[in-house]
């Protein structure tokens, strides 16, 4: 308990005189920061791992590259399947800020683990010609084996997707490594790393392009052009990539930019990030409900208190200082543990998903600054009410 001496508190008496009054009720205290806590760790863990998660997607995309365009046929005027033109490869090839071109087609093959699976049991797996600089194009990589060459693409052999291997039994590629595809066996000589740029390549078991024309029944004509472009020039080659591509239809060719897909993804996430956000308020705003009870209880229970700070010359801005202050400090408490928590649980949500651990300065700041606001209005009322208390009722309440 403490006896004013002088008319005027200084800061650090204002902050002991509040601490006072929080380290009397600790249990009480712990709950209702626990509730400030938990609002401010789910506001700051969703914009942290939502900030983890775009510093993820922009090291990736750094990494691939923003600059691929890829070209396949639409459909004609009645509706039916069209084609490209042969020559839509060395075409697109000729545009100046084009750096690089490679193809795929499908087949009509299928493959299985071997020749006992019955043939409507396909895995949803395609069997695709493709380029021999198709992995350096588009970004792939492997996992085992080795890419297809000059010699091994004439042959029957196949490279497996990501999802087409584990989908065959197929761990890791080899000489002993053999699936049953179109009708015989190829040899598996390598297997796809995930292609976050064509994931259409991670459920294909990708052949030569000599061979599927010789033994697949493969016609010949690309079903996706692949082309890289010069950064600054992304938007000028899109635009004439169809007209190039097929100049008689260019209605009929289909353009798109694969990083464009993932970065709409990001976007949808955007969604859920705002009801993460709506679940995080509504958890600060009870923390806050918390704050104001524990206040208000504190008030009823001190009023003898009260009454004799008064009595001893305390004025009633001194006592609305002193219950404003401890509100202040409850919530600072609880913004502050929240910060941390919100902290470790994006440190350890993107260790799990291997992503570089990113929590905003302005998020942690605002933080804090938000459990202040809540925390000047839930002990306002508290405040007044208590500076409002004469002497004489103060200390004439049991």
């Amino acid at each position: 308990m403490t006896v004013l001496v002088s008319a005027r508190m200084r800061p650090r008496d204002v902050i002991r005189v509040g601490g006072s009054g929080l380290r009397a009720r600790p249990l009480r205290v712990f709950l209702s920061a626990l509730g400030i806590a938990i609002g401010i760790a789910a506001m700051l863990g969703v914009v942290g791992i939502s900030a983890s998660s775009q510093e993820d997607l922009n090291r990736q995309l750094a990494a691939l590259g923003t600059n691929l365009l890829t070209v396949s046929p639409g459909q004609t005027l009645f509706g039916e399947g069209s084609h490209l033109p042969e020559e839509s490869e060395g075409m697109i090839g000729q545009i100046a800020p084009v750096t690089a071109v490679t193809a795929t087609g499908t087949t009509p093959a299928k493959v299985y683990r071997n020749d006992h699976i019955p043939e409507a049991e396909t895995g949803s797996i395609s069997v695709t010609a493709a380029r021999l600089d198709l992995p350096k194009d588009v970004g792939a990589g492997l996992v085992s084996g080795a890419w297809l060459n000059e010699a091994t693409h004439r042959y029957p052999a196949t490279v497996l997707g990501a999802k087409a291997a584990d989908r065959l039994g197929v761990v890791q590629a080899g000489p002993e490594q053999r699936v049953w595809l179109g009708g015989q066996w190829f040899t598996v000589v390598g297997v796809l790393a995930p292609a976050p740029l064509a994931p259409e390549l991670d459920t294909a078991a990708l052949v030569g392009w000599p061979v599927a024309e010789e033994r697949l029944g493969f016609d010949g004509y690309a079903t996706t052009i692949y082309a890289r472009a010069q950064e600054a020039s992304v938007v000028a080659v899109r635009d004439v990539l169809a007209a190039t591509a097929n100049p008689e239809s260019p209605s009929e060719v289909e353009v798109s930019r694969p990083s464009d897909v993932l970065a709409a993804k990001q976007a949808t996430d955007a969604t859920l990030n705002a009801l993460l956000l709506g679940l995080g308020g509504v958890a600060l705003l009870v923390g806050g409900v918390g704050v104001a009870n524990t206040m208000v209880i504190s008030v009823l229970e001190r009023r003898a208190e009260i009454g004799l700070r008064r009595s001893l010359g305390a004025t009633r801005g001194q006592i609305r200082i002193q219950f404003l202050a401890e509100s202040l400090l409850l919530s600072a408490i609880g913004g502050v543990g929240g910060v941390l928590l919100g902290i470790g649980v994006t440190a350890a949500y993107a260790s799990f998903q291997t992503w570089p651990a990113i929590v905003p300065v302005w998020a942690m700041l605002g933080g804090v600054f938000a459990t202040l606001i809540i925390g000047g209005i839930a002990g306002f009322y508290p405040a007044v009410r208590a500076a409002r208390m004469s002497p004489t009722e103060a200390l004439a309440t049991p």
